[in-house]
């Protein structure tokens, strides 16, 4: 009896621990990540097919959607623009609209300076500036390689920041390889 005990208990702490890895793995930053231009996101309008489906985000962070038009998203969480979608579907075309909002793919990530193809790449979680460097064809022979030079998506005034290559990249940012002295 105590051996059926015990191999219960094992079983729901290894289930456990695999619920919190996978919690982990989903998004990429956390809820709070911020929307904005080339986003891709998904809009599902409970029992109303016509009006789900997955939107991008254009140029200056806006989408169009059926019977309530453009919709400024740059700047709003998943959670706060499904507010707003509720907000403007509910008062003329639904009753009780229940609507969810999940990022399918994030804004990608710019890469110039000192690497061998200097260019936009897609945002993957978990990616640091040296795995950056890395998709973008390595440092070229004049790089500096201990340091990047990153601008933040959405920062007002533009600040670089000088950061170590193992840091996290981010969904938009712009990351600068130095050229070195010597």
């Amino acid at each position: 009896m105590r051996a059926w005990l015990a191999v219960l208990c094992l079983l729901f702490a290894s289930m456990a621990a695999a619920a919190q890895v996978v919690e982990e793995a989903d998004g990429p930053v956390d809820e709070n990540y911020r929307l904005g231009p080339g986003d891709s996101i998904e809009v599902d309008v409970f029992n109303q097919a016509d009006l789900s489906g997955e939107y991008t985000l254009d140029g200056s962070g806006r989408f169009s959607m059926h019977l309530i038009g453009q919709v400024e998203a740059t700047g709003m969480t998943a959670a706060e623009l499904e507010v707003e979608l509720v907000s403007r579907l509910k008062p003329d075309y639904l009753v009780n609209p229940r609507v969810s909002v999940s990022v399918l793919s994030y804004r990608p990530f710019y890469i110039i300076g000192e690497v061998g193809q200097p260019s936009a790449y897609p945002f993957v979680d978990g990616m640091t500036y040296l795995n950056a460097i890395a998709i973008a064809g390595g440092y070229t022979y004049r790089a500096k390689k201990d340091i990047v030079y990153v601008t933040r998506a959405g920062d007002a005034d533009e600040d670089e920041l000088r950061l170590g290559v193992n840091e996290r990249v981010q969904p938009g940012d712009i990351i600068r390889v130095d050229e070195r002295m010597f």
